[in-house]
């Protein structure tokens, strides 16, 4: 990739896990009411065919990570695990009451903080408690995220018992400088050890964590970390950029200084090889930083067109609903959006007076739902189309005039009703979603909200 075109187009922009993204809710129209109306809805559509998901985020965690951007609660106290399921499961009834019938769940995920910071029994507990209120629909799909210092094999079998397929393990670097840069001293021992117990349970796809751009990083770094990840062939892999956004995620990413990061040519530089070594181990680009064999859901997935990309990353599945359980947890309707609050106090207060614990939203509009179609073909599949009318918009004529100059860096090819990225433009995906973000081009954010895209 040329430093030209870094130069161009490394610019501040959304991830876009949702449309509109975050900062571009409308939270003054958003009501208590319009979201149960609009998750009652999807329900009724959907449970019924496909199911729904859930996503449980679990804050909790023993030490701090600088180069985590997630919510947590940082303790090494254990006697929080109770309260917070016991929690977690009255907002799960809250909902259920609110169902019009049994849900039938397809996809779980368990995120955090550190799932595997709660005992295998509270897990369980858990579980079965999601369970009481709900089925299990056909060809489900659970995960969870394991920190490789602290999961057990207990717990792998514990949750494997339950129905979990799916296991990502944190892997980030295993360069010792960086390691200590980012407080996340893990050995490549522990890597492999929960990697193979993964494997002898019975996990069918293993996923590990990879991030490039952390401090201190060298491309020699990214070539030992992925050399000896490929030793343990994992399933699925997440190569994805560092985002550094201090100013967003507080002292918890003030661990070292601005200049101990790689910059624009030299960062991209660690991608690009990295890329490259995931390629000559068979390692296939799903989307956005993704990456599978050929033998994993999301391969087959993205040859299928099936792909879909939301609040949990990549999936081999599509769900109209998902429930999002937990402090700042965040649901998706598909016709709207509702974050949990991100403090835990007012979490538990808000439960014990029976309310969802929801503090922000955005329903989404008929502009938003067509925009929101074309961003996630363009993330899902590199590349969108409105030969279908409902795919229209009034704005494609100027959207597609914004988009000649990246035709002319041969980034994507614009047809009469159609777009496609090509391979040079896959890095560019976050800069091309953006000339479709309708939200970002009429206000744009008073201060800098999101990383750098390239």
């Amino acid at each position: 990739m040329s430093q030209s075109l870094i130069q161009k187009y490394n610019v501040p922009g959304p991830r876009y896990t949702s449309y509109p993204t975050v900062p571009y809710w409308k939270d003054t129209d958003f009501t208590e009411q319009k979201w149960i109306a609009s998750f009652q809805q999807s329900f009724e559509e959907s449970n019924s065919k496909n199911g729904i998901s859930l996503y449980i985020h679990l804050p909790f965690c023993e030490s701090m990570c600088t180069f985590c951007g997630c919510n947590k609660r940082i303790t090494k106290n254990h006697s929080v695990e109770e309260t917070y399921i016991q929690a977690l499961l009255k907002e799960w009834s809250l909902y259920c009451n609110l169902f019009s019938e049994r849900p039938n769940i397809k996809e779980i995920h368990l995120g955090g903080g550190t799932p595997t910071f709660f005992s295998k029994n509270n897990l369980e507990q858990l579980i079965n408690g999601i369970f009481s209120y709900a089925n299990k629909a056909k060809n489900y799909e659970f995960s969870f995220e394991g920190h490789p210092n602290n999961t057990t094999y207990e717990q792998l079998q514990k949750l494997y018992d339950l129905g979990f397929r799916r296991v990502s393990f944190g892997v980030q670097d295993y360069a010792e400088k960086v390691q200590k840069a980012i407080h996340r001293i893990q050995p490549f021992h522990n890597v492999a050890k929960v990697t193979f117990w993964a494997k002898e349970i019975g996990y069918t796809s293993i996923g590990h964590d990879i991030i490039f751009g952390l401090p201190f990083q060298t491309i020699e770094d990214v070539v030992d970390t992925i050399e000896k990840t490929n030793s343990l062939k994992p399933d699925r892999l997440a190569f994805y950029s560092y985002a550094h956004t201090p100013w967003i995620k507080g002292n918890g990413q003030r661990g070292f200084n601005d200049e101990d990061l790689p910059k624009d040519a030299e960062k991209r530089k660690l991608y690009e090889v990295g890329k490259q070594l995931l390629s000559k181990n068979g390692y296939h680009e799903i989307g956005m930083d993704h990456f599978a064999l050929e033998s994993d859901s999301l391969y087959t997935a993205r040859q299928n067109q099936e792909l879909h990309r939301n609040f949990m990353g990549y999936s081999a599945s599509k769900t109209q609903l998902m429930i999002g359980l937990g402090v700042s947890s965040i649901s998706d309707s598909w016709y709207g959006f509702a974050q949990n609050t991100k403090n835990l106090e007012d979490y538990y207060q808000l439960l014990e007076w029976d309310k969802l614990p929801v503090v922000k939203g955005h329903i989404l509009d008929e502009e938003d739902l067509i925009i929101r179609k074309h961003i996630l073909n363009l993330t899902c599949n590199f590349e969108t189309s409105w030969n279908d009318k409902a795919f229209y918009f009034d704005e494609i004529e100027s959207i597609l005039s914004e988009l000649k100059e990246m035709e002319n860096d041969n980034l994507i090819v614009i047809e009469e009703n159609k777009i496609t990225i090509t391979e040079a433009g896959r890095p560019f995906v976050r800069n091309i979603c953006m000339a479709f973000d309708l939200h970002l081009k009429r206000k744009s954010p008073e201060t800098n909200l999101f990383s750098m895209t390239v």
